[in-house]
């Protein structure tokens, strides 16, 4: 296996690998010309945005400034938004569904790192993120690899999202956890 085949897959990978680096610089490239493109130029913003994204990018909002790892494994649904200063670590895949929001400074971890000391100097690994179709993230919400978000959930603002979140709650805190159903 390639080392991108070994990250894509959760298992341990060095990142240090010329083929990783290329793609990392490339995906900053793209968020520095994203952040740098003018909201009067939607037609500018548009192209980069499907250059960044494995999907989504043809209909997502994103306000800048915005930072990603590699972008291309980031899949989005339609109408996907993100506010200002969101980051996600996508070193495995990370999946969104249609018409999910993010408020500022949301972080999307899929990244993670061994705790044996030696070995954290040497190797990187993932675990996939994934959030269902109609979902919103409150400002400062930080997702945890591993987690999956179900649909028509709402996370509350500064909540560290550790662990799964069904559909159709509304969930907050630190470790974040369901408060409620959404209607009740």
């Amino acid at each position: 296996m390639t080392q991108l085949q070994r990250m894509l897959a959760g298992e341990l990978y060095d990142p240090n690998d010329p083929e990783l680096v290329e793609r990392r610089a490339l995906a900053r490239e793209r968020c520095q010309a994203l952040n740098a493109s003018s909201e009067r130029d939607p037609d500018a913003r548009r192209a980069i945005l499907q250059t960044l994204f494995a999907s989504g990018g043809d209909t997502a909002g994103v306000q800048p400034p915005f930072f990603c790892d590699y972008g291309t494994h980031i899949e989005l649904g339609a109408r996907v938004f993100f506010n200002f200063n969101c980051v996600v670590l996508d070193v495995c895949r990370v999946r969104i569904g249609d018409h999910t929001m993010f408020g500022p400074a949301v972080q999307i971890y899929a990244a993670t790192h061994p705790f044996d000391p030696v070995l954290r100097r040497q190797v990187e690994a993932g675990r996939p993120v994934t959030i269902g179709e109609d979902v919103w993230v409150g400002g400062g919400a930080i997702i945890l690899p591993g987690v999956t978000i179900g649909s028509r959930t709402v996370i509350g603002a500064g909540s560290v999202v550790t662990r799964d979140i069904p559909d159709d709650v509304i969930a907050a805190g630190n470790p974040c956890r369901v408060i409620r159903p959404v209607d009740g």
